[in-house]
Order: structure tokens, then C-alpha cells, then sequence
């Protein structure tokens, strides 16, 4: 029997270099580094309720995301709300994370990977064991696909793209040229306002025999209604590449 209890829950995500001086305060539990470290989770007391706090992110930032129950949904945002007054704190929506997670380079199923899409080239190769030990169900599902891959080399990369001209805005779609090419697509895009400028998010082809760094040090454009800006790419996140930001 499966029952969806998606109603029954809300998330409230706090994230920032302050969300931790931020909640601290209103639980018991120890936030801390050593005692909450990054990719846990643990229910906590906050304030007169309970949530289940993750400490994961798909901004980039330090932070949790708060499942807690719907009837204490409102007494706990409240409370949250209450006590960020002195931190600065501000509500954002879907945009906002949407500019941050690109500019982190976090992939989003639907967009930049789909169930068409390659493991290796979408850079996710991280996440996939191939070295898993064959257990009563065997190997999963697409690791010989993977390891043949891995053997030829690949056919494209998810890059990042920045452009260089700050005002230009990407969204969608847009055509990746490589001199006089078109080499791919734009998946996702928005304007970085950390980085300063258009963020972007592409496939783009490439040899086999080709490495990461190879394909980004091409030089690259992309086009936006009929002109073409030049643009930066990188195979690594070119905000804060290697997630000490969020493991602080």
C-alpha cells in the first residue's frame, strides 16, 4: 500500500552565510559543522515545533531545508521570519533560486538533464558507482551503457557559459556557436548576480577523444535574437568550484 503524503509536509528552505547564526538560536540541537556536517539530517526542535532539517542546498550557500508538517507550517515560517529580522533576512522565490543554482552550475532535472541525456556528458559521472558490488539484484540498470561510454569517449559536454557583455540576458534555447558553428543549445540560463552577468547552462559537441578542459577552452558565442556575444566556458562550477561554501 502507498499513500502520497506530499500535502502533509512543507519545506521551508533557509540558506545563506547567516542561516546558521540565524537558526541557531531557536532549537536545541547543535548546528555546527562538526555536529550537522553537510549531506545530513536530523528532527529538531525549532521554536514551538518540529521539523526535519536536511543540510543540503541547491543554491550553493550554506543552509537546511525544513520539512515540517503543514499544521505547523505557518508557526514555524513565522518564527523563522521573527528571527531573521536582525540577520537581514529575505523571502525569495523560484527565480531567485533558479539564478543561484545556475550559477553553481546544479543541474535541473527537465532542463539541463533529461532522461535522454547522458550520464558522463551531463558532468555527472560523480554519481554514478560503477565499481558497485554485484549484489542479489545485480548490476543497476544502464552500467554496461555507462562503461561503453566511458570506453569511446563522448560525444558532448554540459557547460557552463558566461557572458561577457553584462547587459545580454539568456533564458532558453539559444544557439551555442564555436566559430562559424553551431555547436548546441542552451538548456537553461539567467542573469548571476554574483558573477555579474547572463549565466548559461548548453550541451555542446566534441570529440571523443576530447577532454573536459578541451571543450571548454574553445572560444564560444552565444546567439540572442539574431546578435552574437561571446561568452566564457567552464566543465567546473564557476562559482565556488569547489563547495567550501556550502560545507562551512
Amino acid at each position: 500500500m502507498v499513500t502520497d503524503v506530499t500535502a502533509g509536509e512543507t519545506v521551508i528552505v533557509v540558506m545563506g552565510p547567516k542561516s546558521r547564526g540565524l537558526l541557531q538560536p531557536l532549537t536545541d540541537t547543535d548546528l555546527s559543522n562538526a555536529a550537522f556536517p553537510f549531506g545530513t539530517a536530523k528532527e529538531i526542535e525549532l521554536g514551538m515545533g518540529l521539523a526535519r532539517a536536511h543540510r543540503i542546498t541547491y543554491v550553493g550557500e550554506l543552509g537546511w531545508e525544513l520539512y515540517v508538517s503543514s499544521d505547523m507550517a505557518r508557526l514555524v515560517f513565522d518564527t523563522i521570519l521573527r528571527a531573521g529580522a536582525g540577520h537581514g533576512l529575505k523571502i525569495a522565490g523560484l527565480h531567485a533560486l533558479n539564478s543561484l543554482r545556475i550559477e553553481k552550475a546544479y543541474r535541473h532535472f527537465g532542463n539541463d538533464i533529461t532522461d535522454e541525456d547522458h550520464v558522463l556528458e551531463a558532468g555527472m559521472g560523480f554519481a554514478v558507482k560503477l565499481e558497485k558490488a554485484r549484489g542479489k539484484f545485480g548490476d543497476f540498470i544502464g552500467r554496461e551503457a555507462v562503461l561503453r561510454a566511458k570506453e569511446r569517449g563522448l560525444k558532448s559536454r554540459l557547460l557552463q557559459f558566461k557572458l561577457t557583455d553584462p547587459e545580454p540576458l539568456v533564458y532558453h534555447n539559444e544557439p551555442i556557436w564555436a566559430g562559424k558553428r553551431i555547436v548546441g543549445q542552451v538548456r537553461s540560463g539567467a542573469y548571476g548576480h554574483t558573477l555579474g552577468g547572463s549565466i548559461a547552462m548548453g550541451y555542446v559537441s566534441c570529440e571523443p577523444s576530447e577532454t573536459a578542459a578541451d571543450v571548454a577552452g574553445r572560444s564560444y558565442e552565444i546567439e540572442i535574437a539574431g546578435d552574437r556575444f561571446p561568452a566564457t566556458a567552464s566543465a567546473r562550477p564557476m562559482y565556488d568550484p569547489k563547495g567550501e561554501r556550502i560545507r562551512g
